[in-house]
């Protein structure tokens, strides 16, 4: 019998897979189709102090082994994730579950962060400074150690749960960012979010989507997020949470020997709603298959 068991910020998980934010919507809708209680949780839409209307449509684009995507934080606001979204939750998942919060101002991150702490079913704050698609805050808080640290500081100062910190992978230094999120007082570090990417529509000669740029996100950004998760696992004490393009079994168990602790899922679930449920069924077959008899055993195995 395999053990799938890990440890993320003192929680423990029956297993290390996380439907990424903005791929698993508020959860109920894929509780329709199965019992997501499997997961070991997942990350809920990312959330704003208020609600917004994302940006302008078309704003998804297909692309090799990938999609670009410029949703732009689309969401109720926090008032109406605690009111209406989470209630709808509690009736179908009965484990902790991941907030994924974002901002245009520091600010912002603190007032969310405050409100969403005091929430029962919620386990840990995943602090987005990576969003590639809104103007202002976003990405431009996690391509400076600096700004990194100061919104790991202030949502650090009104929480009392695990705070991790979701950086962008559109940057020079990778580590800089990640030790200066740790130094601030992170508890944990989440990589990768989207590179940025484009397409041009040949007959119109535009780019594809509104927004002109958006997140480049599936199964050919792999290679990246595993070198930077083993970059920035070997260089914090703090559990990582890796992501980026993974859509199998052995993508996990690669994920987790570069130093994940826990594994998201993202653009897999847009193509296939049952994606995460199928690599958590495919685990303890690949486990078996490379000698493995315990997940936790193997993290940062990659030497």
């Amino acid at each position: 019998m395999v053990d799938l068991k890990v440890n993320l910020c003192g929680i423990q998980l029956d297993n290390p897979i996380i439907p990424a934010s903005g791929t698993f919507g508020f959860g109920y809708e894929f509780a329709e189709l199965y019992d997501i209680n499997m997961l070991g949780t997942f990350s809920f839409k990312g959330t704003t102090k208020d609600a917004r209307f994302g940006n302008p449509t078309p704003r998804i684009a297909e692309c090799t082994a990938g999609m670009i995507n410029a949703v732009g934080l689309q969401n109720p606001g926090v008032d109406k994730v605690i009111g209406e979204e989470l209630p709808k939750l509690s009736k179908c998942f009965n484990k902790k579950v991941m907030a994924n919060v974002s901002g245009f101002a520091i600010e912002d991150y603190a007032y969310t962060c405050r409100l969403l702490d005091k929430e029962e079913q919620v386990g840990w704050l995943e602090v987005n400074v990576s969003c590639p698609n809104v103007h202002g805050g976003g990405m431009s808080f996690g391509t400076s150690p600096e700004a990194a640290a100061e919104v790991t500081k202030a949502v650090k100062a009104v929480t009392t749960k695990p705070i991790i910190i979701k950086l962008s992978p559109n940057v020079t230094d990778i580590v800089s960012v990640a030790k200066a999120c740790e130094e601030a007082g992170a508890d944990g570090i989440s990589l990768i979010n989207t590179l940025l990417g484009m397409r041009i529509d040949l007959k119109t000669k535009k780019p594809v989507i509104a927004n002109t740029m958006g997140g480049f996100s599936g199964s050919a950004i792999f290679p990246v997020a595993v070198r930077m998760v083993y970059q920035v696992a070997n260089a914090v004490k703090i559990p990582v949470v890796g992501m980026g393009g993974v859509t199998t079994a052995e993508d996990v168990i690669e994920m987790m020997l570069a130093g994940a602790t826990a594994v998201q899922v993202g653009a897999a679930n847009l193509v296939n709603p049952y994606a995460c449920r199928d690599i958590i069924n495919d685990l303890p077959k690949a486990m078996e298959k490379y000698g493995i008899s315990s997940l936790k055993e193997i993290i940062g195995g990659c030497k």
